[in-house]
């Protein structure tokens, strides 16, 4: 587990992170119904070439919640005050599942912040293949609903789709992500997150083409939620970019595979050159 303190910005909010290691600066960017915990696994091995910058989003983990939409546009804006309060110029930015679109805005609205991007397993395209489960919340906008009042089922879940079946959290882990989901705050702020980004994802697209930072995407080849096929289109519309298929990977790859996914990390092609 990652040692954690409270940041108290300069809205007056708190924000639980943690920081680890030393070099160019790495920010990692949850979904849900994680925490910065789910790259516990990850971080440490990431520590040894970068200084590894984990955090809760606000209103999300044990983050006090901000005023304003959750939309991956307000999503970017709240990590640009992050930024701004850590004092990071330049950064790379790795995101997975709903932490993933507000890496892809931020790197094509900020391409002077943003020294390279690294997107995983998320739902890059309104258009795109997914599970049933995901297709069928979107369409009847039932995510919101089943979130906020049946949290224990929304969690097992995920457990069950984000893992092979012969790996399991470990008790520390599985405890902290689920106290900080269950709690009603929370659920209510991921509510509204669902909601900004189904209005908003047909908006995305447009914006990859702008991106020109170095960008790594990594997709787990047999995520049931979101397909490679999200990744290979990514690709293809991210100029220069490098896409990876993990073998036989899942969704929640960076904590059970964090050893293979590190690899990926540091042997990528980073623009360190100017990143704090």
């Amino acid at each position: 587990m990652l040692e954690t303190t409270f940041d108290r910005v300069e809205n007056g909010k708190q924000l639980r992170v943690a920081r680890i290691g030393k070099g160019p600066p790495v920010v990692l960017l949850h979904g849900y119904p994680d925490n910065l915990q789910i790259w516990s696994a990850l971080a440490p091995k990431l520590a040894d070439r970068f200084e590894v910058i984990a955090f809760d989003w606000p209103g999300m983990g044990y983050s006090d919640a901000w005023s304003g939409g959750a939309s991956p546009f307000q999503m970017a804006s709240r990590l640009m005050v992050l930024l701004d309060h850590w004092g990071l110029r330049r950064v790379v930015l790795a995101g997975i599942d709903m932490g993933a679109q507000p890496a892809l805005v931020f790197a094509a609205q900020h391409p002077e912040r943003t020294a390279g991007l690294v997107v995983m397993n998320s739902l890059a395209w309104w258009d795109e293949i997914t599970s049933w489960e995901i297709a069928l919340l979107r369409k009847f906008q039932l995510n919101r609903l089943i979130i906020r009042y049946l949290p224990g089922i929304v969690f097992k879940r995920a457990e069950r789709t984000f893992l092979p079946k012969s790996v399991s959290l470990p008790p520390e882990l599985r405890g902290d992500l689920w106290s900080s989901f269950k709690q009603i705050e929370v659920r209510k702020f991921i509510s509204r997150m669902c909601a900004g980004y189904q209005g908003t994802l047909p908006r995305l697209p447009e914006l990859y083409q702008k991106i020109t930072c170095p960008t790594l995407i990594l997709w787990g080849e047999n995520d049931k939620h979101f397909p490679p096929g999200h990744g290979e289109r990514l690709h293809h519309s991210i100029s220069g970019s490098q896409l990876s298929i993990i073998p036989h990977a899942e969704h929640w790859m960076i904590w059970y595979l964090a050893e293979e996914i590190a690899d990926a990390l540091k042997a990528f092609q980073w623009d360190e050159s100017s990143t704090n």
